[in-house]
């Protein structure tokens, strides 16, 4: 794979033993995703399925891909993926913001994060909302999507 050094491929060969959890060298179509997150990669679930080739939901847990099938899968998602910038975010949430007064309800943003699109885990929601929250229970939008894209 010429795209990638020698110490690149290596942190990419270390990070994806950690996930091939039997040391067979291969991990499930299921990890794939979370791979690639550890990567800095941030594919939809979608996404990843449609490079695995759109297997079954009972085949994600069964087959495997060993690490020399993953780059190129890694590389692809590289390359066709396109991140949100920050005035997305703000607008998406925007449409939360009844009093246009650039703040949302803390306990709506929660909902939001839990239950729409990529639902997220209630313990990374508490952590992602440490701090953000007002005295009148509200999240300043702009603020919060400034610190999410900042990592």
């Amino acid at each position: 794979m010429g795209e990638f050094t020698e110490t690149q491929m290596q942190e990419m060969r270390d990070g994806f033993d950690l996930f091939d959890t039997f040391s067979e060298g291969s991990i499930t179509y299921s990890q794939v995703g979370d791979v690639l997150r550890a990567f800095g990669q941030d594919p939809s679930n979608a996404e990843v399925v449609q490079v695995l080739g759109t297997p079954k939901k009972e085949e994600m847990n069964v087959k495997k891909v060993t690490f020399e099938e993953f780059l190129p899968i890694m590389t692809q998602l590289a390359k066709t993926l396109k991140p949100g910038c920050l005035e997305d975010f703000v607008e998406g949430l925007r449409i939360f913001d009844k009093e246009q007064n650039g703040t949302i309800m803390a306990a709506e943003l929660r909902h939001v994060l839990c239950t729409l699109g990529e639902k997220m885990p209630e313990d990374q929601v508490d952590a992602l909302m440490a701090g953000q929250e007002d005295v009148d229970g509200n999240v300043n939008y702009a603020k919060f999507c400034e610190i999410m894209m900042e990592g």
